[in-house]
C-alpha cells in the first residue's frame, strides 16, 4: 500500500512539475472582442515623438481588427506619480495591457505592475525590466541608431553637394544637433547620425546643444538658431517639437528630422526623417496578451521587424543619389556586413585620437550606474543587443558638446 501511495505521490509531483513547465511564459488568454489597451504619452499629438506613438497604435488596432473604442488613451502625462495614477485608471477601465512612452514613466509603471499582477505593463526606452524580475513588466525599444545612420548618409551627401558647388569648403562641413538631454539614448542617436554623415563626407564635424527638455518649442528653436549662427550648415535633432525645423526653414538651412516628416514645416529645407515604427511592437504585445503568452522582458525592434524606418526622401532638397546610397547601406545592415559603430575602420571612431577597442557600458540597472558589460567585440560596439534601450554614451572625436543637460 505504501509503495502504491509513493507511486501516486511521485506521479502527482511529476504532473505538478509538468504543469509549471507548461505554464512558464503563459498567462490567461483574453477574448479579442473584450481586450482593452491603455496608452500613456508624455505629450499630445503636437509633439512629433508622442504623435508617432499614437499614430502607430491606431494603425496596430486597425491591422488587428480592433476598434478605437478598445483603446484608453491618456496624453500629457508627465514623468511623475501622474503616470501611476493614469496606469491605475487604465486598469480600473478594464485594460489588460498598458503601455507608456517616456523614459521617466518607468518607475511608476513598475509600481503599477507590482500592484496589479494580472495586467501587463510595457514601457518604451526603459532600462529596468530585465533585472526587475516582474513577470508582467517589459521594456521595448528599437535599433533606431541604424535609421539615424541612414539619415546621416543623406546629410553627408548634402554636405558634399554644398562643397562641390562652392557654397562651403570641406572644413566648413559643420553640422548642428539639438538634443534634449545627455542621456545614452540621445548620445547614441547623435553619434550614429554623425557617423552616417562621416561615412560619405570624411571632413564633417558636429556641434551639439541641449535643451534640458524633451519638448520645448522655444528652447529648440533658440538652440537651432544659435547653432546656425555658430557656423552649422545643416541641422538635425533629438527633441520633440517643430522648433528646430522651423528655425532651419527660416534660415534656409537643410534639416534632417526625427519621429516623422517635417516637410510641411520645411518644404525648402527638409531632407529626410528616421523614426521608430511602434506598430509592429504594439501588434506583438497585443497578440501576446490575446494568446496568453508572456511578453519578453526586453524587446528590440529592427529593420527586419519593420520597426526602424525612414520617411520618403524630399528629392527637392536632397542631394542626387541619396536614395541609392541609403538603399546600399540598408542592404549592408540586412546582410550583417555593415555596423554603425564600427571600431575597425581607420579614423572613424576615435577617442582622443585612439581607436575604441574596449568599452564597458551601463547595461544592468543599479543605483550607482556601474558600467558592467563589455560591449566592443568583433570589430564593433554592440548597441541595443544586451538591452533594448541604448547604452552608447561615448564622447567621440569630431563631436563638440557645447553644453550639457542631464
Amino acid at each position: 500500500m505504501k509503495k502504491i501511495l509513493s507511486i501516486i505521490l511521485a506521479v502527482a509531483m511529476l504532473a505538478a512539475v509538468a504543469l509549471i513547465v507548461a505554464s512558464c511564459g503563459k498567462t490567461s488568454t483574453v477574448d479579442k472582442k473584450s481586450i482593452k489597451i491603455g496608452l500613456i504619452t508624455l505629450h499630445d499629438e503636437s509633439s512629433t515623438y508622442d504623435k508617432n506613438f499614437i499614430d502607430a497604435m491606431y494603425r496596430a488596432l486597425e491591422d488587428l481588427g480592433l476598434s478605437k473604442d478598445q483603446l484608453v488613451l491618456y496624453t500629457g502625462v508627465d514623468e511623475s506619480s501622474a503616470c501611476y495614477d493614469k496606469a491605475k485608471a487604465c486598469v480600473n477601465q478594464g485594460c489588460n495591457v498598458v503601455f507608456a512612452d517616456s523614459f521617466g514613466h518607468e518607475d511608476f509603471m513598475i509600481q503599477a505592475a507590482q500592484e496589479f499582477p494580472n495586467v501587463v505593463f510595457a514601457h518604451a526606452t526603459g532600462t529596468k525590466a530585465h533585472t526587475a524580475n516582474l513577470s508582467n513588466f517589459s521594456n521595448a525599444f528599437a535599433a533606431i541608431y541604424e535609421g539615424r545612420y541612414l539619415a546621416g548618409i543623406a546629410a553627408g551627401l548634402k554636405l558634399n553637394e554644398m562643397i562641390e558647388s562652392g557654397k562651403i569648403t570641406a572644413e566648413q562641413a559643420v553640422m548642428g544637433y539639438v538634443g534634449a538631454y545627455t542621456y545614452a539614448e540621445v548620445m547614441s542617436g547623435y553619434t550614429s547620425f554623425y557617423l552616417g554623415a562621416k561615412s560619405v563626407c570624411p571632413s564633417v564635424t558636429m556641434k551639439v546643444k541641449f535643451t534640458g527638455s524633451w519638448y520645448d518649442t522655444d528652447k529648440e528653436y533658440t538652440a537651432a538658431k544659435s547653432l546656425i549662427s555658430d557656423g552649422c550648415v545643416l541641422l538635425s535633432q533629438h527633441a520633440d517639437s517643430y522648433g528646430a525645423p522651423n528655425a532651419c526653414e527660416e534660415a534656409g538651412v537643410p534639416n534632417v528630422s526625427y519621429n516623422g516628416s517635417t516637410e510641411a514645416q520645411g518644404p525648402n529645407t527638409y531632407i529626410v526623417a528616421s523614426k521608430i515604427d511602434w506598430a509592429p511592437y504594439y501588434e506583438h504585445m497585443i497578440n501576446c496578451v490575446l494568446e496568453g503568452k508572456q511578453l519578453e522582458k526586453d524587446w528590440t525592434g529592427t529593420i527586419a521587424t519593420g520597426s526602424v524606418k525612414l520617411e520618403a526622401v524630399n528629392t527637392k532638397v536632397a542631394a542626387k543619389g541619396t536614395q541609392e546610397a541609403i538603399d546600399n547601406a540598408l542592404a549592408g545592415f540586412k546582410a550583417g556586413t555593415l555596423h554603425v559603430f564600427d571600431t575597425n575602420k581607420d579614423n572613424f571612431i576615435t577617442v582622443g585620437g585612439e581607436k575604441l577597442t574596449s568599452y564597458k557600458a551601463d547595461v544592468d540597472f543599479d543605483t550607482e550606474y556601474q558600467k558592467d558589460t563589455e560591449v566592443v567585440s568583433g570589430g564593433y560596439f554592440h548597441e541595443s543587443e544586451y538591452r533594448s534601450a541604448p547604452y552608447f554614451d561615448v564622447e567621440i572625436d569630431g563631436i563638440t558638446l557645447l553644453d550639457r543637460a542631464y
